[in-house]
């Protein structure tokens, strides 16, 4: 996976991410500090890269305006090593719907909900929700 940390999260989670296999960045280490959330998501697009945030109600405004993007996962505030065990569990859910986890999360985000299970939901221009059933409302 191509993972774009906001600066939200720690820069160590990069390494963790790396040691893993997954090519995680983070802006204090790929010189887009206090970047705009609009150039962020320039970029994460134009890199496919899925956006790993706190501050998620931003972007994904931003993101739900795109026909297509590389995707969201949108972490509760919580302590680094809950953070880190969290992004894992997305990844785990991504990797779990299909073999290659980018795939599904295109044109979606990885929410959680109280109990810090993650779900998976449509967040783009136009796009039906993934876990609607068909003919449903």
């Amino acid at each position: 996976m191509r993972l774009f940390l906001d600066e939200c999260r720690s820069p160590a989670f990069v390494n963790e991410l790396s040691g893993l296999g997954y090519d995680a960045i983070h802006p204090l280490q790929s010189g887009r500090r206090a970047q705009h959330d609009h150039t962020i998501v320039s970029q994460c697009i134009r890199e496919d890269r899925d956006i790993v945030t706190e501050n998620f109600s931003d972007f994904k405004k931003l993101l739900g305006r795109e026909t297509i993007h590389p995707g969201l996962i949108a972490l509760p505030q919580t302590t680094r090593k809950q953070g880190l065990e969290l992004l894992l569990a997305a990844i785990s859910l991504l990797q779990h719907l299909a073999d290659d986890p980018m795939s599904p999360i295109v044109n979606s985000c990885v929410e959680f909900d109280a109990r810090g299970r993650p779900a998976l939901v449509a967040l783009a221009a136009d796009m039906p929700d993934p876990a609607r059933k068909p003919g449903k409302r």
